[in-house]
């Protein structure tokens, strides 16, 4: 198991984006289709952004889950300064939470300055007194507030890819280089890309789910992201022959390959058709310009997808995600290795495929993701 002692925190290195006090006051607002641009723009131009500030992800979430969302906007002298993406989620399996963001790696405050930030905070927690939240998650890359505890539960891998395409194979370490050359030699692995592979993805994804004892999400969730990604997303299939064996989701965003979905089949091990897939994304980057392969969020506990990730030679740095409960409440229980879930993941496996995806479209709208 990987030891969160042992891993770069990059809060301890600088604190985030560097806020300096300001010296006026700022108001806060709600978003509305007038202010949408504002939004927009301010995300886009702030060096700290994810896509789980975007609007695109608002809305994907939004129209999958239904979750009302609380995009607050922080505003002086008509200039918008700050920005928190809320959602408000009544789950009955975590209790009432605001989540900034479910579903995804990124969120949290994006403000120019410390005053901004907190008056951005400092409405978060009225909206969560008044819904009666125990809690509210700020799942940002560097921890923006000094007095909200930060979580540890959390890694992200990432590397600054090589120049030209051709160099990254031999950027790979020798066991990993040595597995994904095997899916391309030995076993003429290819792959394939376009948006009309969406659900033969999403039916591999959902398989593995089921092998991991996880919730899958529902097919409604790919089609959305997809939909409101143009031109910022991949969505690939990899064939051995006539045979599809893997398939991935993945985001775009500024200079960063971000792989989100992944499914594959009981034997795609044997041919390496993992180790060949993100071979072809870390190709496919390099070739359009793409900078930094982001390999995702790995809960610190969990150690086969650390190992994986620590296999191709990426090392985890822990996210600076932060709680804050609300008047003495209990933490929620989101890790899925919580004891109280341990006999379902036990049985999660043995259910038939169609019960498991349709117990995910159910059960995922209470989980935070």
């Amino acid at each position: 198991m990987t030891n969160p002692s042992t891993l770069v925190d990059p809060v301890s290195i600088k604190c985030a984006h560097a806020l300096m006090p300001a010296p006026y006051p700022c108001r806060i607002e709600v978003i509305k289709s007038s202010t949408r641009d504002v939004w927009e723009k301010y995300v886009e131009n702030h060096a700290d952004s994810t896509i789980g500030h975007t609007l695109a992800w608002h809305d994907a979430i939004r129209e999958t889950f239904g979750h009302e969302s609380i995009y607050l906007i922080a505003m002086r002298n008509q200039k918008c300064v700050g920005v928190l993406p809320l959602f408000f989620m009544n789950s009955w399996i975590m209790g009432k939470l605001l989540v900034s963001v479910p579903y995804g790696v990124g969120g949290g405050i994006l403000a120019d300055d410390d005053v901004a930030a907190s008056k951005l905070f400092d409405r978060a927690q009225e909206l969560a007194q008044q819904r009666s939240c125990r809690s509210i998650d700020l799942r940002s890359r560097l921890a923006s507030l000094s007095h909200v505890p930060k979580l540890t539960d959390y890694a992200i891998y990432e590397r600054t890819l090589p120049d030209r395409a051709e160099d990254v194979l031999a950027w790979l370490p020798r066991k990993a280089r040595a597995a994904a050359r095997n899916g391309r030699n030995k076993y003429k692995l290819k792959a394939v890309f376009g948006d009309g592979h969406l659900r033969d993805v999403w039916k591999l994804y959902s398989q593995s789910m089921r092998r991991l004892a996880s919730i899958s999400y529902p097919y409604k969730f790919f089609e959305s992201l997809i939909k409101h990604t143009p031109g910022n997303h991949w969505v690939m299939l990899v064939k051995k022959g006539q045979e599809t064996v893997a398939g991935l989701v993945t985001l775009l965003y500024r200079d960063r390959v971000m792989p989100y979905f992944i499914g594959a089949t009981d034997d795609a091990k044997s041919c390496s058709a993992a180790n060949f897939a993100y071979l072809s994304l870390m190709e496919r980057g390099v070739t359009q310009g793409y900078r930094v392969f982001d390999f995702g969020r790995t809960r610190i506990d969990n150690v086969g997808s650390s190992n994986f990730k620590r296999f191709h030679g990426f090392e985890p740095k822990v996210l600076g995600y932060q709680r804050f409960i609300l008047n003495g409440a209990s933490a929620p229980k989101t890790s899925p290795t919580d004891a109280r879930y341990k006999a379902i993941r036990s049985l999660w496996p043995m259910l038939p495929i169609s019960m498991t995806r349709i117990l995910g479209r159910y059960v995922s709208p209470h989980l935070t993701g």
